[in-house]
């Protein structure tokens, strides 16, 4: 019986046991198809012992073909760093920030009861080496409460309530399964801490503050296999909708890009794979940028609350304006940047000393502003 070389390896690695360590039992043999020349088939003693050669090879080619190491072949949803060449040019560097992102993503998921109720994805924001625990941040939105009676509440304004009480489970990488404490909610960023006791340390992401508008930003998140999930798109500012709150930055996914994720919670990342926002509305696109997080989470750690200023007014930024009508206001009146203030609450502060609808406000306190996110940041005081 004559057979034909299938593989043939110098070495090997105990890819069945998941070690990134070399193995030092002796490497597997190759298999071998087997293979029975035409004259020899009506033999019965060579045929029953092609048939058994032959489900042996099939039984270890099926066995290899299943090792971890070789599912990219039938992957299913692959991701738009593998086989869109559009990203050639930063494919290398993507990839790289990506991979080193991934580590801090976690997925969380929440229960009333035996009951679901909301599943996000979340970053390990702070550990604490001597109490073996870490923290995970997380949108607020996986307490929210579930309303049937609207239609969307996605997309408008939201009323409801938070379940503090909800069950959360941070599922790690390792596909263990932790109970989720929760530690602090607010409720205006939408924003929910967990603590999580941890037996080894966590990997903390690296933010960056100044994202900037037109920026190659990706959109990471897992899904319940764990599995990484890649959205490519660019950073926005742009004019808040009426039931957007001004602290949003906009996710401006490519028009082609299929939209793989649907939960809140996971970063937006730069090339260099630092954070640079936490996605806080999938359907919308979403997010709070990095500098808004950090003063957050400065107070949070110095008062154990995060405190803001109310103003009372909702605002435009001129520069996100149409260039028609920035350069009609610089020419007509010497307006080139600050915000048009377009409501003011009734008894407010803002309305006692003045301010109306369609003035426009400069400055906070002597430092010149030009965007909403810039006066949330001075408002977190």
């Amino acid at each position: 019986m004559l057979t034909r070389s299938l593989s043939s390896v110098d070495r090997v690695y105990d890819v069945d046991e998941s070690v990134t360590e070399e193995s030092s039992d002796p490497p597997s043999p190759p298999i071998y198809e087997p293979y029975i020349p035409d004259e020899l088939v009506d033999d019965p003693d060579i045929l029953a012992a092609f048939d058994y050669a032959k489900a042996n090879y099939e039984a270890e080619k099926s066995r290899r073909a299943n090792l971890f190491t070789m599912d990219h072949y039938g992957y299913e949803a692959p991701s738009c760093l593998f086989d869109d060449h559009r990203f050639l040019p930063i494919r290398e560097r993507a990839t790289g920030a990506v991979l080193l992102a991934a580590k801090s993503v976690v997925l969380l998921s929440s229960f009333l009861g035996s009951q679901p109720l909301n599943k996000c994805c979340g970053l390990w924001f702070q550990r604490n080496d001597r109490s073996k625990t870490a923290h995970v941040l997380t949108s607020a939105h996986l307490i929210r409460e579930k309303n049937p009676s609207v239609k969307n509440h996605w997309k408008s304004q939201w009323i409801g309530k938070y379940h503090r009480g909800a069950e959360v489970n941070v599922h790690f990488l390792d596909k263990r399964v932790v109970p989720g404490q929760l530690v602090y909610l607010q409720e205006h960023y939408e924003l929910a801490l967990y603590e999580v006791k941890v037996n080894k340390p966590v990997h903390l992401p690296t933010f960056n503050d100044c994202v900037r508008s037109g920026k190659d930003v990706f959109r990471l998140g897992r899904d319940e296999n764990l599995d990484l999930k890649i959205t490519h798109g660019m950073a926005a500012y742009e004019v808040p909708s009426w039931y957007e709150r001004c602290h949003y930055m906009y996710f401006c996914r490519d028009a082609s890009s299929r939209k793989l994720l649907a939960d809140d919670g996971g970063p937006i990342i730069d090339l260099e794979g630092k954070v640079v926002g936490l996605v806080n509305n999938h359907i919308n696109e979403t997010f709070i940028p990095s500098s808004i997080l950090h003063k957050c989470f400065d107070f949070w750690r110095r008062f154990d609350c995060m405190p803001r200023l109310h103003l009372g007014m909702t605002f435009t930024s001129i520069k996100h304006l149409d260039p028609i009508s920035i350069e009609r206001m610089t020419r007509d009146h010497n307006i080139e940047s600050g915000l048009i203030v377009e409501q003011v609450s009734k008894g407010s502060h803002a309305e006692k000393i003045g301010i109306r609808e369609g003035d426009v406000i400069e400055s906070f306190n002597g430092k010149y502003i030009s965007t909403t996110i810039e006066v949330c940041v001075l408002c977190i005081y």
